[in-house]
């Protein structure tokens, strides 16, 4: 598989079903490659999830996997659109980390994710993993 810089995975308004915004964004710069999943929480936060760090192994949030190929110059405008870039302020809400990214046939690759960065003890929990899934249950999709 390619270098560690060329996967992101999504898991919310990112995905497919989610914003035609950010579809349109995503299509022009990256290839959907597969469904995947990481090891994970996932949060409601406001219309939108957010993804925590979990050491339990059978906390997964499913998602999709993109390649970026050396087409990184879509991070910057997802920052923006994630509002984690350097012009935004501190702390910001999310920040832009590798993870390990795992596929459905079992391979593992190291991608950029984007996880919540604030505190979620009021947030409704998703124990799913599937915002997707969360938003057809709830009327919302």
């Amino acid at each position: 598989m390619a270098a560690e810089e060329d996967y992101l995975f999504v898991y919310g308004t990112l995905r497919k079903a989610g914003s035609p915004q950010a579809l349109a964004l995503l299509s022009q710069y990256c290839d959907y490659h597969a469904e995947a999943w990481v090891q994970g929480r996932l949060y409601e936060v406001a219309g939108y999830p957010g993804l925590v760090d979990s050491a339990c192994p059978s906390d997964r949030v499913l998602g999709e996997l993109y390649h970026v190929g050396g087409r990184l110059s879509v991070l910057a405008a997802l920052d923006d659109y994630e509002e984690c870039s350097d012009h935004f302020p501190q702390p910001h809400e999310y920040i832009r980390c590798r993870r390990p990214v795992s596929l459905i046939d079992g391979a593992v690759v190291q991608a950029w994710i984007y996880l919540y960065n604030r505190d979620v003890g009021e947030l409704l929990s998703i124990p799913s993993g599937d915002y997707t899934a969360f938003l057809a249950s709830s009327g919302d999709l």
